[in-house]
């Protein structure tokens, strides 16, 4: 019973390897990168970016002006393809709001957001602002107001 369960275990750990390791990597932004839905150049506009990797698309992903509209892409029910990996800008490794970096990406599932700050993005919208350091989300609201929340606590309402 012991070896079975061990077995098990193997084989779920390796699954959990196995899917780790097929997720895409996070590309730099560049001055080709432009918005998904808007067309513009990334890099003319401020504040947090995202990009969503999709399956069959390797190494091209869509990249998003704003994180709250990322994060509504993942929510809208018609998507063409599976998707592979999300990131979005750490804003704690920003060099400022006006160049949010090119290389500072982290998953969005492991980063928290600040929610209702004074902040607009990109697009000039409200904008959720990501952060792998919840002290340093703590420390951005002291500043521009909002809450710190987690990606499942998003509501709809502040991306859709």
């Amino acid at each position: 019973m012991k070896r079975a369960l061990a077995c098990l275990c193997l084989v779920a750990l390796a699954a959990c390897q196995e899917e780790t390791a097929d997720a895409p990597q996070a590309v730099s932004m560049t001055e080709t990168a432009v918005g998904h839905f808007c067309q513009m150049n990334m890099l003319e506009h401020p504040g947090p970016k995202a990009q969503v990797h999709l399956d069959g698309l390797p190494g091209a992903p869509l990249f998003f002006s704003q994180v709250r509209d990322a994060i509504a892409y993942l929510r809208m029910p018609e998507q063409s393809h599976q998707i592979a990996a999300v990131y979005v800008s750490d804003m704690g490794q920003a060099p400022s709001w006006q160049s949010p970096g090119r290389d500072n990406w982290i998953t969005a599932e492991s980063a928290v957001y600040v929610l209702g700050s004074e902040r607009v993005g990109g697009m000039g919208a409200p904008e959720l602002v990501p952060f792998a350091d919840a002290g340093a989300a703590g420390s951005f609201t002291e500043h521009h107001g909002g809450r710190v929340v987690a990606l499942a606590d998003i509501p709809d309402d502040a991306v859709l």
